[in-house]
């Protein structure tokens, strides 16, 4: 059961800084990336999904590293 409460409680932490990293990405690098860049693209959700992906690659790694592999 120890190693449950582990995994769970990682996965908050985890969840915890991907929640400020959004946050912060909301707050100041999308409105920064849009003066620059959306007056010639105009299109607002590549950020969104960029941001996106680079939280699940970052969650999926940290859960596999974490779990690591079956011992024999």
């Amino acid at each position: 059961m120890s190693e449950r409460i582990k995994m769970l409680t990682t996965f908050a932490i985890l969840g915890f800084f991907a929640g400020v990293i959004a946050n912060f990405t909301y707050k100041y690098v999308i409105p920064w990336l849009s003066q620059i860049v959306l007056p010639v693209l105009g299109l607002e959700w590549i950020f969104s999904g960029l941001a996106g992906a680079a939280l699940t690659i970052l969650l999926v790694t940290a859960w596999a590293y974490l779990s690591g592999s079956p011992e024999a």
